[in-house]
């Protein structure tokens, strides 16, 4: 197996799976309040494409996948999918990106299929206020389903908080503190305008700076190194066991360094993220594709791939919501 780099010298070694486009919870920054047109079954990507797909991705040199949705824990039989990739010759970094809604009856189930961490989205410690943004859920499920996947072994931990002017910008100093008080990675995102309302993108926007500033109202910040395949940058504060990451796709946008393509849960492969720029892998898989035809596609997305986003500009994905993508 051989690496691989995209036009402008990037190395290409991370592969975000979507397995659905469903999810359990209704975040208002990810998903319309009158929800979306779900995929038919038969339109999804089977477990046994998802598979054909990661080999010849790991062929061309794709080391790290990580499952997204929609929501991956609503997906039936998950673990044996996750059995399947943790097997695959060259991936060396399984993870899953989670709500952690159903991680408290998973956790253990997903850790002995072969997967290796997970990331939590949670955007409130407030139990009013995460219904509010959730719409429907509770918080106690996903702090439990946290403990357990603690309990299981799927370490580090990372919790991720979107943070949206006038929603949960209150919350950043409590956040911070569990990195101190319960040794939390927590990992704050710039909120990113994906979507037809950028008005209300603008609204909501809070740059990493400001978070920055409401973080050392506890102590100042020391740089941290912490495994990832991400962009974030770690930190940690005085007395800290736990780390505080910042993600900055809009304010100091991180595209010079972007090391991954998204497939979407109906077999799209993506070369970015807020381009609606896909390459077909569905069709060509139900008719028969090899792994080498699979490669060739795949270092075409790689080819394909922009130097960098145009958030600034306010150009951006149009043709599918946050879940629809996986993020």
């Amino acid at each position: 197996m051989t690496g691989v780099s995209d036009s402008f010298d990037r190395p290409i070694n991370y592969l975000r799976i979507s397995v659905t486009d469903r999810c359990n919870l209704r975040c208002s920054y990810c998903m319309p309040l009158e929800g979306i047109e779900t995929l038919n079954h038969d339109d999804i990507l089977r477990y046994e494409e998802i598979l054909n797909v990661a080999k010849a991705a790991a062929e061309v040199g794709i080391s790290k996948v990580r499952l997204t949705g929609g929501e991956p824990l609503v997906r039936a039989r998950l673990s044996s999918l996750i059995k399947m990739l943790a097997e695959v010759k060259g991936i060396d970094d399984l993870s899953l990106t989670t709500n952690g809604v159903l991680l408290d009856q998973l956790a253990t189930e997903l850790k002995e299929a072969g997967l290796n961490r997970v990331n939590v989205s949670l955007d409130s410690l407030i139990p009013k206020k995460f219904k509010q943004i959730t719409r429907v859920g509770k918080l106690e499920d996903v702090l439990g389903g946290i403990a357990s996947a603690k309990a299981s072994g799927l370490s580090p931990i990372k919790i991720n908080m979107v943070v949206m002017r006038g929603v949960n910008d209150n919350e950043i100093v409590d956040f911070a503190r569990k990195t101190v008080d319960d040794g939390w990675h927590v990992r704050f995102i710039e909120f990113m305008p994906v979507g037809e309302d950028q008005q209300e993108g603008r609204e909501r926007f809070i740059s990493i700076a400001e978070i920055v500033e409401h973080i050392e109202s506890l102590g100042h910040l020391e740089p941290h190194k912490l495994d990832g395949n991400g962009p974030a940058k770690y930190f940690c504060l005085p007395g800290a066991s736990g780390t505080i990451g910042f993600i900055s796709p809009v304010s100091e946008h991180f595209c010079f360094q972007c090391n991954r393509l998204r497939l979407t849960a109906d077999g799209k492969l993506r070369p970015c993220l807020l381009s609606d720029d896909e390459i077909n892998l569905r069709e060509p898989l139900r008719q028969g594709a090899s792994t080498d035809d699979l490669k060739k596609l795949i270092r075409q997305a790689i080819d394909s791939k922009p130097e960098c986003h145009n958030l600034k500009t306010g150009i951006t994905a149009k043709n599918r919501s946050m879940c629809q993508i996986g993020g």
